[in-house]
């Protein structure tokens, strides 16, 4: 894989600008929050009351979804 998308921390919004760079940050937020919430796996991470992902969950984000 010769990606240039490091994982790392990143906050909420960032991630999801990453995923949805067209939308304006909380539009993209949202988006991003609910292809979270639609997903089985991934939903325990909707609800955390964090603002940013951890370096796991980035990764975990990345493996259901793909890379942004």
């Amino acid at each position: 894989m010769n990606s240039m998308f490091t994982i790392r921390s990143y906050g909420r919004t960032e991630l999801a600008q990453l995923y949805a760079p067209h939308l304006q940050p909380f539009s993209a937020y949202r988006k991003l929050m609910s292809w979270i919430r639609l997903n089985p796996t991934l939903r325990p991470l909707a609800n955390q009351k964090q603002r940013c992902f951890t370096p796991a969950q980035v990764a975990k984000i990345i493996e259901v979804l793909g890379e942004p």
